[in-house]
C-alpha cells in the first residue's frame, strides 16, 4: 500500500514523543500490506474498527491515539485523515474526516 502522508504522522510524534515507535511501526507494516479489503486489514488488526466511507480507525500505542485513514483499496493508496488523542478524536466525525 501507499501510504499519503508519512510527514503528518512523522509532525505528530514530534509533538507525542512516547508515540513514535508505534506508529513507525503501523507505517512500515501498511506500507508493504497489501490489503484488499476491510477483512485483511483485521487480520492483521483485530482492534482495527471499519467504519463508513472506506475508513478505518487504528489503536496507537496501547489505544491511547487513534488515527484514522481513508483506504481505496483498488488503487493500493492509504490516506492519512487524522491521528490524535482519544479526546481530539471524540471531537470528530470520523466517517467524515
Amino acid at each position: 500500500m501507499r501510504v499519503i502522508a508519512k510527514s503528518t504522522l512523522k509532525v505528530f510524534w514530534m509533538q507525542h514523543k512516547d508515540c513514535e515507535q508505534s506508529l513507525r511501526s503501523w507505517y512500515n507494516e501498511a506500507n508493504v500490506a497489501e490489503w484488499k479489503s476491510p477483512a485483511d486489514i483485521k487480520r492483521w488488526y483485530p482492534s482495527a474498527s471499519i467504519i463508513p466511507e472506506n475508513r478505518v480507525v487504528f489503536n496507537i500505542n496501547g489505544n491511547k491515539y487513534r488515527l484514522i485513514v481513508k483506504i481505496n483499496y483498488d488503487f493500493g493508496i492509504i490516506w492519512i485523515r487524522f491521528i490524535g488523542t482519544h479526546s481530539e478524536y471524540d471531537k470528530i466525525k470520523a466517517q467524515t474526516i
